[in-house]
């Protein structure tokens, strides 16, 4: 499986034709405490960049972006009922949503971990 980050804070794992989404540590840390997730529909088919998902703290509404291009093929309903995950464990079990990927070649204009890191550093 690979991992890569966007400039928007979403992580990506492809592990074949399937992509899981999520948001970062870091973009959790900035969002504070999580009360609301809308995650999208099954079989809705997105476009690199567009609004996918959102995330509601006590601070803000945030949009949550689609990394690559591809059809949701499941939604994390555990963040419905539980949407705190996305802060205690937003890089695994917070996970959003899994996209079926439309276009392996999006990946290449990703960030790989230690990029990412990087990237954030310098905030």
């Amino acid at each position: 499986m690979s991992r890569y980050f966007t400039d928007e804070h979403e992580w990506i794992d492809v592990a074949g034709e399937i992509a899981t989404v999520g948001i970062t540590d870091y973009a959790q840390e900035q969002l504070g405490d999580i009360v609301f997730v809308e995650l999208p529909a099954e079989g809705a088919v997105f476009e690199k960049g567009d609004d996918a998902a959102v995330v509601e703290s006590v601070k803000a509404a945030s949009d949550v972006y689609a990394p690559i291009s591809g059809e949701v093929v499941e939604a994390n309903g555990a963040l419905e009922d539980e949407p705190a995950l996305v802060n205690s464990d937003p890089e695994e079990d917070g996970w959003f949503f899994k996209l079926r990927v439309a276009d392996a070649s999006e990946l290449d204009g990703l960030m790989d971990e230690a990029a990412y890191k990087k990237f954030v550093a310098s905030l």
